[in-house]
């Protein structure tokens, strides 16, 4: 956040710019992140850093969300125009937090922070020092898209991620895991 200041000091006007300590950043989950699964209780525990709900959305372009690997992960693939236009959960975040989610997801060997298009669903939260976002809306945001193997190209593709959905592929917990 950006504020300006204006000091006057021997009559001379002098305009002073300051950056708020706590930049928050955009993010979309499609996956286990989202209300609902998993892994979403990361999102609000402090020791990983500060995230608000802003809304849901889904992406501008189509994208392949695949479910994959025998502890059946979800994967956004960075192949824009294939697959679907996948539905998810727009989230505030503070620099913390955007750390944790680049280690959680094992930024950037699983997968890469990038950025994509998405059009607002519905819209909850209030960025400060914007006014409310309508339906409808274009906004960027960081998502995490998979380092993937050739043969992922090939799985079915989903729009909607659910750990507990009809896909019948059950999420493996990390704490599951081997």
């Amino acid at each position: 956040m950006f504020y300006s200041f204006v000091i006057s000091r021997l009559n001379i006007l002098q305009t002073v710019c300051l950056w708020s300590s706590v930049l928050m950043t955009r993010v979309f989950v499609y996956g286990t992140l989202k209300k609902g699964q998993p892994n979403n209780y990361r999102m609000f525990d402090s020791n990983n850093g500060k995230a608000e709900y802003l809304g849901s959305a889904f992406t501008i372009q189509k994208y392949p969300l695949v479910i994959t690997t025998k502890d059946n992960i979800p994967f956004l693939l960075n192949i824009p125009g294939q697959g679907h236009r996948v539905h998810g959960e727009i989230y505030k975040v503070d620099d913390q937090m955007l750390k944790f989610l680049d280690d959680f997801e094992s930024v950037p060997t699983l997968y890469q922070r990038t950025v994509v298009q998405l059009e607002v669903k519905e819209w909850v939260g209030k960025m400060e020092g914007e006014e409310k976002v309508s339906p409808g809306s274009i906004m960027d945001a960081f998502v995490y898209t998979a380092t993937y193997e050739p043969d992922w190209r090939s799985l079915p593709c989903y729009e909607n991620y659910d750990s507990e959905g009809d896909h019948g592929l059950k999420y493996r917990r990390r704490e599951e895991r081997d």
